[in-house]
């Protein structure tokens, strides 16, 4: 025992209850947080026969990108323009000088006329935007003036923003025996000691600001805007401006320790929440998620996936809340 080490860990449920084994979900899926993994035009088929074989109607690639390397994305999916859409990024290029804003801009609207309907993953730990390709800005905040005219052509355009911000508050959290996220907070440690890092609630903060001042734009909180340790800090912000959602992508470990809370909190937000995954397309990867969330399974473990020690349990989402989050919000937002 003494010289076992925690990240060799992988205990094996002793318990005997009932196993769920969900490889189709129940209501047509929108995958609302995807990204471009295939490689050739044959990886892509297969991604849509397996789509297909899991009731996923529609996959959104948040590409980060703008300019020829959006277009390449854009054309690399162009045979399923129904089964996929393509988000692109802002171009940073030239932040530093004044009227840059202009140029951007320009380059949202060309992106938009070659197909992207949507903005992201727009992403921030604390320096800045720093997702975006070609150019990631760091020192620009979401809540950044000189962003104001992009949010607002996004309005305009009906384009929906895909925003990371933050991460959740085990990585901020000492790399220690008191951290229950221990391996996963050590892999995503956030380095608070860096000059000018933004902490988490000063990251939900530019968050909030940007929502506020832009009642006109649709935000998506990307993996529940990074809160699942206090949900309630997501919830207060359900509550107040009705131009946010959020997405639960890769945050399946993080929610589903602690079921009959998010069970509550997903029922009552239900109208809010959209699916995502962010976890490459695999049939072990669609099937974890389906398992959390429809089924009432206990203490189970997904170690192939995961890198928690803690065990999962389902969710047991009623049908008219996995129906909106599965694809009902989606549809919703995409539509405007």
């Amino acid at each position: 025992m003494d010289n076992l080490q925690l990240k060799s860990f992988r205990p094996a449920s002793i318990y005997k209850v009932p196993q769920s084994k969900i490889e189709r979900a129940k209501f047509p899926v929108i995958d609302f947080h995807s990204h471009d993994y295939p490689k050739s035009d044959a990886e892509v088929d297969a991604w849509v026969k397996r789509m297909d074989q899991l009731n996923i109607s529609k996959t959104l690639i948040l590409s980060y990108s703008t300019g020829a390397r959006l277009d390449s994305i854009i054309e690399k999916y162009s045979r399923y323009k129904d089964r996929f859409e393509v988000w692109c990024g802002f171009d940073y290029t030239g932040h530093e000088k004044p009227g840059w804003e202009k140029h951007a801009v320009a380059e949202l609207e060309r992106c938009y006329k070659k197909g992207a309907r949507g903005v992201g993953e727009l992403g921030d730990k604390g320096l800045g935007e720093l997702y975006s390709k070609p150019t990631p800005d760091y020192g620009l905040h979401i809540d950044d003036p000189a962003m104001k005219p992009l949010l607002q052509k996004c309005a305009e355009l009906k384009m929906p923003i895909s925003i990371h911000v933050a991460e959740d508050q085990w990585m901020y959290e000492k790399i220690d025996s008191t951290n229950d996220g221990l391996m996963n907070a050590a892999k995503w440690h956030v380095d608070q000691t860096k000059q000018g890092l933004l902490g988490h609630d000063e990251l939900i903060k530019t968050l909030e600001n940007a929502v506020k001042n832009n009642p006109r734009t649709t935000f998506i909180a990307c993996h529940l805007a990074n809160t699942n340790s206090d949900m309630s800090v997501l919830g207060r912000l359900f509550d107040l401006y009705p131009n946010l959602y959020a997405d639960i992508a890769a945050r399946y470990a993080e929610f589903s320790p602690i079921p009959r809370y998010t069970k509550a909190f997903f029922e009552k937000y239900a109208n809010r929440l959209v699916y995502g995954t962010d976890m490459g397309p695999t049939n072990l990867m669609y099937n974890t998620t389906f398992r959390i969330l429809e089924s009432a399974d206990e203490h189970f473990y997904e170690h192939r996936m995961f890198s928690y020690h803690w065990p999962l349990y389902g969710l047991n989402l009623n049908d008219e809340t996995l129906q909106k989050i599965y694809g009902g919000n989606a549809r919703k937002i995409l539509s405007h």
